[in-house]
């Protein structure tokens, strides 16, 4: 229980009919979650508008509301507290209850278009093989020290993330480490949260069914190191073209990393192999079990955080280089044969050329590439051609196949990614609707030696068809099609 007045700290109040005495049991922004003594928000969402739903929170209990329009009727008992954003409000509010968890350990987030889960991830891998309890908010799992809490989003709502927070310091973790959402920062998750440090990873075109347009998308990536306070970092990447816009307005500390320019942290690519990468970084030559171009600039940001935040060089170059990248990301295995499989995340243009450009680097001769490709349903259809028209320019054959369709038709979805190719590249492409047997059909097309990309899909274990997850996991498929062979 807390203070009505305490949970407001912070919440600029334009307005409030009721009692300012009381104590708040529990705070909801869904409705259906409100129960006596709860403070519930009124928050206008994308699909809906919490407003519709202040007579069901106060039916079930609910003793005070935030929100932004008041409504015609009041009930006396009720408290109403009108705000300019909601969506705002709901950050502070859920800091304020959980008693401001992020100020009590050292909270950095990770942005950008790719990257983000296997930055966050090794910075979690990192310190707790350095010793401290820590933190992990992420994609693909959420890590209170040495517990496995499943994940949903890549970044919660407010009241979830201020919880796992707050677990988090009662656990004793010193650190966390988070990815920041670009959705996250347009619907005010992160309001109200302290960060100790910032990083940028690299801009390139996603979430446009969301954003609308780039520069929004730019704008939202921004508005987060915006937020940074004079005693956090700012870090970026400015061999990315907008990598020195994110600093333009941010009251931390700035610095840089970069493989191709002048920066505070620098590394340089010797060799990138299947077996891992041999870099320089700051000088010290080392082996890391990661590989690609793109996981380079992932190790020399997560190398440039520690030392940020004052960790011992060698330490921490000795440990990246035992470390193993986040699951689904560049994860690859060999069938008896010597076909090599890979299965990676990569779900947008930029991220898929990264991978086929790393496995065209390391490639020895005559191996053939065939990349298995689809497009979720119900995201940023402009990409589709693109990552089509991509996947056939850096391969030797292309099966286009569903990913996630969601609720539209899988079929119309790889009409819209064929409309992308040109003549030529339509006869290195197969189009099979089912994702099983597309896997299939890459492993008897491909030759001993010949190499696989099974894209878009990466960690995730199942498949969304119709509002419906089925079972699904690409690696495991991946396997079970190799055993066939």
């Amino acid at each position: 229980m807390i203070e009505l007045k305490e949970l407001l700290n912070g919440v600029k109040v334009l307005e409030q009919k009721g009692s300012s005495e009381g104590l708040v049991s529990t705070v909801a922004f869904d409705s259906r979650l409100a129960e006596p003594g709860s403070l519930f928000v009124a928050v206008r969402g994308t699909v809906a508008d919490g407003h519709t739903f202040i007579d069901k929170a106060i039916g079930l209990g609910a003793s005070y509301i935030v929100l932004e329009e008041l409504p015609a009727e009041l009930k006396s008992a009720t408290t109403y507290i009108k705000v300019a954003d909601s969506s705002k409000a709901l950050g502070v509010i859920a800091s304020n209850f959980y008693d401001n968890p992020s100020s009590k350990l050292s909270l950095v987030g990770i942005t950008g278009t790719n990257g983000k889960t296997t930055i966050a991830t090794l910075l979690y891998k990192l310190f707790e093989e350095l010793g401290y309890k820590t933190g992990l908010i992420s994609t693909v799992q959420n890590h209170i020290h040495n517990a496995v809490v499943p994940s949903t989003h890549t970044t919660p709502d407010p009241v979830a993330l201020n919880k796992l927070l707050a677990e988090m310091v009662a656990t004793g973790c010193d650190y966390c480490f988070m990815e920041v959402s670009s959705h996250a920062v347009a619907q005010h998750r992160i309001e109200g949260l302290k960060f100790a440090g910032g990083v940028f990873s690299n801009l390139t075109h996603d979430h446009l069914d969301f954003h609308k347009t780039f520069d929004s998308y730019l704008r939202a990536k921004k508005a987060f190191f915006d937020g940074l306070d004079r005693t956090a970092f700012a870090i970026t990447n400015i061999d990315d073209k907008n990598g020195k816009v994110m600093l333009q307005n941010t009251k931390a500390h700035q610095k840089t990393y970069s493989l191709k320019s002048l920066a505070d942290f620098k590394a340089k690519i010797i060799e990138n192999q299947f077996g891992g990468l041999f870099l320089n970084i700051s000088g010290q030559e080392v082996w890391f079990k990661l590989v690609g171009s793109f996981n380079a600039y992932n190790l020399l940001a997560v190398y440039a955080t520690a030392m940020l935040l004052e960790q011992d060089h060698i330490k921490v170059l000795t440990i990246l280089s035992q470390l193993s990248g986040a699951e689904g990301r560049f994860d690859y295995i060999t069938s008896a044969n010597g076909i090599v499989g890979i299965v990676d995340y990569a779900h947008t243009p930029d991220a898929v050329q990264n991978v086929l450009s790393t496995i065209q680097d390391i490639r020895k001769g005559n191996e053939h590439v065939i990349t298995i490709i689809g497009c979720g349903g119900d995201r940023d259809k402009a990409k589709r051609p693109v990552m089509a028209q991509v996947a056939c320019e850096w391969s030797d054959k292309v099966i286009l196949t569903a990913d996630n369709p969601r609720s539209e038709d899988p079929a119309q979805i790889i009409k819209e990614m064929e409309d992308g190719l040109t003549l030529t590249n339509r006869k290195k492409a197969l189009s099979i609707l089912d994702r099983k047997e597309a896997i299939r059909t890459a492993c008897h097309l491909a030759k001993p030696g010949d190499i696989i990309l099974l894209a878009g899909k990466g960690h995730e274990k199942y498949q969304e068809i119709q509002g419906v997850k089925y079972p699904f996991d690409d690696k495991e498929m991946l396997a079970k099609a190799f055993a066939e062979l």
